[in-house]
This record gives structure tokens, C-alpha cells and sequence, in this order.
């Protein structure tokens, strides 16, 4: 982990394309969810983090936590930044062990470790991945010349958390190609829980109902994390999607794009709200699940809070 070098400005200039992407506001309420989805079809990936996590059955309170961290690094200055990487080292040291069971083409046993290079590759991956396709989505395509650099900014804000440069393919033509071939391969495989939570974050599976207008939102978020996945982790997830729900996603994609295409020209009120950290809004989630958890509701009913050695036990 690099701790020292940059400035009080941080790791990563005002004009860097992680700060130009991570900035909006429509990927940062959105990526998360759609990386911690397809993430979960690693088994390594998965496991090693559900096993050694304190918020197996709060995950949304992990998902700000999450956010908080990655946009402290790529948003925040750099002593703000050091200070979530030290507190993300030390919680990685623990994670390490095997897998207690067959998770598809991984068998009983199989190691993982937080500091594992590959893994750590994997990570960034799947979060540059889905920031790159929101912001794709939500704001406007990318160029050329702009993916390449968004994947370089992801690629050192990896080397941050510990990622050794070499892991990482060197170009983004080189990444996309691995990333989209890992992807249709016999690779990817859901354990029940990942296939459970993963549900959840989804919104294929809703465990309350939501007020209003809040659960507009929350149901417009589910649409857009449904609609940017790739149909072969739909399949994995038994995420129904037809022509309705295509035409859905659409409609409200373009909805947000456009209210991205002039925001001079739009009400400040309005401009506010498209551009800043997302972490404070995803706090919200977390204080909801908190005290859900406080009123002896599960966040998400049917996830077990215990791991494979406390439910098998005795």
C-alpha cells in the first residue's frame, strides 16, 4: 500500500478521469450495487470477504462503508485517502483461508487471501468495470481516449490498496478483452448465498416496501444495476428481462442522461444534486438497515449470520 507521495489535493488532479467519473453523482449510487452483483459471481471473491466480514447480514451498511473508503482514495485528499487505506490494510489482514466447500470450478480448499495479487486485480476490476458502464448508461459514452484513462486512474487507484502494477492488464483494450471473455467463460458460479444476496442488491428479491418517494428510487436504482448487467450474470441470477423491462431501462436511462446534457442551463437546485460524493447518500441505506436490524427485523431475510465454521459447529 503507498502511503506516502501526492499532496493535501490527493492522489488523483481535479481533471483525472476517476474524479471527472466518480464526481457524478448517477454512477456513484449505482456502481456499487452493480459491482458488489457481479463480483459475487467469484466464489473467491465472495467467500473470503462473507466469511470474514462483521456485516454478513447488513450488507448495505457495507456498501457505505465500501463507498465511503473508495471515494475517500479517488475523491478525497490525500491524507484523508492514507488514512482509508490504512484502515482497508488493516482490515484485509485477516481475510485469508479456504474455501469450506466446492464453489464450482473452485474445489473445497481452494485458498484466498485479501493480499492475493490476482483477487486484488479482480476487485478493481469489477469496480472500474461498473463505474466505466454507469457512467456509460447514465451521463454519456466515453471516449477512447477517456476510457484509457479512467482504467489507468483505476488501475493506480488499485496499486493504492496493494495491487502490484503487473497484475492489472497494461492497456484497456487488453482489460476489456479479459474482463468480457472471464465473463462468458465457465468461470463465474454463484454460491446460494451469493445467489441470495446478490438478489437482494439487485432488487430481483425485495425483503420490505418502501415508502414514497423513496422507494421510486430505490426501485429506479434496481432497474438501472438490472439493466447495465451483462445477460449472461441476468442468467446466473434467474433476472427476469424481456422487451418491458428492456423498455423500462431505457426510458429511464435517457431520463438521466439528459438531465445531464445542459446543467447550466438547469435549476441549481437540480445541478447540485447531479455532482458531489455519493457516500452520504448511501449512509442513508445504512441507517435504514440499522435500524431495521434494531427492531429485530433482518435486512435480508433467509442470509445466515453465521459462517461455515459456526454452522457446523459441534
Amino acid at each position: 500500500m503507498s502511503g506516502t507521495g501526492g499532496d493535501m489535493s490527493g492522489y488523483f488532479s481535479d481533471d483525472s478521469m476517476i474524479r471527472r467519473v466518480m464526481r457524478k453523482r448517477a454512477v456513484g449510487l449505482t456502481y456499487g450495487q452493480r459491482a458488489l452483483v457481479i463480483g459475487a459471481v467469484h466464489p473467491l471473491l465472495y467467500v473470503g470477504t462473507a466469511e470474514h466480514t462483521e456485516h454478513r447480514t447488513t450488507p448495505y451498511t457495507r456498501l457505505a462503508l465500501t463507498g465511503r473508503l473508495f471515494e475517500a482514495v479517488s475523491l478525497g485528499s490525500t491524507e484523508e485517502a492514507d488514512r482509508a487505506l490504512a484502515f482497508t490494510d488493516k482490515k484485509h489482514a485477516r481475510v485469508r483461508g479456504g474455501l469450506p466447500e466446492d464453489a464450482g470450478p473452485y474445489p473445497a480448499g481452494t485458498r484466498y487471501s485479501a493480499h492475493d495479487p490476482h483477487l486484488m486485480f479482480l476487485t478493481m476490476a469489477f469496480t472500474f468495470d461498473s463505474a466505466e458502464v454507469m457512467h456509460d448508461v447514465l451521463v454519456r459514452r466515453l471516449t477512447a481516449a477517456e476510457r484509457e484513462g479512467l482504467y489507468q486512474d483505476y488501475v493506480r487507484w488499485g496499486e493504492l490498496f496493494g495491487m502490484p502494477r503487473d497484475a492489472a492488464p497494461g492497456s484497456y483494450p487488453e482489460f476489456r478483452r479479459f474482463f468480457d471473455e472471464y465473463l462468458t467463460s465457465d468461470q463465474p458460479y454463484l454460491t446460494d448465498e451469493a445467489r441470495l444476496v446478490g438478489s437482494y442488491l439487485a432488487g430481483k428479491r425485495v425483503a420490505y416496501p418502501l415508502p414514497m418517494p423513496l422507494n421510486r428510487v430505490v426501485t429506479g436504482v434496481h432497474l438501472l444495476v438490472q439493466g447495465s448487467l451483462p445477460p449472461r450474470i441476468r442468467e446466473l441470477y434467474g433476472i427476469r428481462w424481456g422487451a418491458r423491462e428492456q423498455l423500462s431501462y431505457r426510458s429511464l436511462a435517457r431520463a438521466v442522461r439528459t438531465a445531464h446534457l445542459a446543467p447550466p442551463l438547469a435549476p441549481r437546485a437540480l445541478r447540485d444534486k447531479l455532482y458531489g460524493p455519493s457516500a452520504p447518500l448511501y449512509r442513508l441505506l445504512g441507517d435504514r438497515e440499522k435500524r431495521l436490524v434494531a427492531s429485530g427485523r433482518p435486512s435480508m431475510p433467509g442470509v445466515d449470520p453465521r459462517n461455515h465454521a459456526q454452522r457446523h459447529a459441534g
